[in-house]
């Protein structure tokens, strides 16, 4: 059975740095350039009517990350693995197909934000610098381990807290925030409205994220004696950035909204921060988008590694060296060589940032649904299989996946 070299290593690392996973996975998958985003274009068209939309999800996810880790933990293999095991070759290479394509549109989305992010700071056009930035994140990959990854990636991430800082400094409404963490019927531009709910949920909730926190634990060398550090790891991580992309759309809501900004590309998102920061919040909201873009262009692409090599059979780890993972470093430079295309093509990175987490919505079912299976095998979990709220909120997050599968396309073509 395939499995990381780290893991072989044995050892354990102190307890209380282990947030660093949950940060960098929310750095990676739920802060990223989909959800700063689909943040942004929320605020400036609805104000904050969509707080609802970012809540929704990160309860979601909160609960499909607490359960990846406790199942990574317990069994001491990723989830990605036991799919292929349990529904058999058929199922999960079809999976694998879908889910595939899905990471290279979302990682020809984070190049492109890495891209933009530069052309804001440079004016430089953002297709120049789609092959350097590719190989930068390749050299890391290449290069780095994953602890390293991880430590550098979240430690650089907390600058995104500018947008939590100019949250409170814009002074927003507080009774309409606090309206706005209900659904309601929007007042005009529904499909646009009901487009762009889909696109925030399916921004925080990705396939990829879920099996890269699994491969992740792993990597830790979690086992039983982590379930209450993945816990506070799932909560405080997506808890974080959570904050960061509500932060966003209020920010957005408050300054973009008033001026009729529509946030249709990043340098109109990027007028956000000014009225806080002066012209010092241009060059925050462009850092902040490319070290997001950054560590999901990172997540990404392992993730991607990780479920093909885990999938196939491959040895697989970031920790180890290129040549003894051959074929999972092959595998991250495939789909890094195929998301740096898209960008070198001229896609505009928002709107393919925006469509693409739409369409993530689509796989969200084929991935869920079996994991409610898995977490109730005793086979796998022993005493640790869900409990009966466990089953009651995955089950319900069950039902979100197949309503939003069902309309993400038709309102892509009405809203989008």
């Amino acid at each position: 059975m395939s499995k990381s070299n780290d893991e072989a290593n044995g050892g354990h690392r102190n307890k209380g740095v282990e947030i660093s996973l949950g940060i960098v996975t929310s750095i990676g998958g739920f802060l990223d350039a989909g959800a700063i985003a689909t943040a942004a274009q929320a605020g400036a068209r609805f104000r904050y009517q969509l707080v609802w939309a970012t809540l929704a999800g990160t309860i979601c996810v909160i609960f499909l990350m607490e359960m990846a880790g406790r199942l990574a933990a317990v069994s001491k293999h990723p989830l990605r693995e036991l799919l292929h095991q349990r529904f058999g070759s058929p199922y999960s290479l079809s999976l694998l197909g879908m889910n595939t394509v899905l990471n290279v549109l979302v990682l020809g989305s984070e190049i492109g934000g890495i891209c933009m992010a530069l052309e804001l700071l440079s004016g430089v056009t953002f297709r120049w610098w789609a092959i350097p930035v590719t190989l930068v994140v390749w050299w890391s990959l290449w290069r780095g381990t994953f602890s390293l990854l991880e430590k550098a990636i979240s430690s650089a991430g907390l600058v995104t807290l500018a947008f939590v800082v100019a949250a409170f400094r814009v002074h927003p409404s507080l009774p309409d925030i606090a309206a706005g963490a209900l659904p309601s019927l929007p007042a005009h531009h529904a499909a646009n409205y009901w487009y762009t709910a889909v696109s925030i949920v399916g921004a925080i909730i990705t396939p990829c994220m879920i099996i890269f926190y699994s491969s992740g634990a792993i990597e830790d060398h979690w086992d039983e004696n982590y379930i209450g550090v993945n816990r506070a790891v799932s909560c405080l991580g997506m808890g974080f950035g959570s904050a960061i992309a509500l932060g966003v759309m209020i920010v957005a809501g408050t300054t973009l909204a008033q001026h009729g900004i529509r946030a249709e590309n990043y340098r109109e998102a990027a007028q956000m921060m000014t009225p806080v920061w002066g012209r010092w919040g241009f060059f925050l909201f462009a850092v902040s988008l490319g070290i997001a873009s950054f560590g999901a262009a990172v997540e990404v692409s392992l993730g991607t590694a990780y479920e093909i090599a885990q999938c196939l059979g491959w040895n697989w780890g970031e920790g180890q060296r290129p040549r003894d993972a051959a074929r999972f470093s092959l595998a991250y430079t495939c789909v890094l060589v195929l998301g740096a295309a898209l960008v070198l093509s001229g896609i505009d990175p928002l709107k393919l940032t925006v469509f693409t987490m739409a369409l993530a919505c689509v796989t969200l079912p084929f991935l869920t649904f079996p994991f409610l299976i898995l977490m109730n095998d005793a086979r796998y979990l022993g005493r640790h299989t869900n409990r009966r709220w466990s089953n009651i909120a995955i089950a319900g997050i069950i039902g979100i996946a197949f309503i939003l599968a069902v309309v993400a396309l038709p309102l892509q073509f009405l809203g989008g």
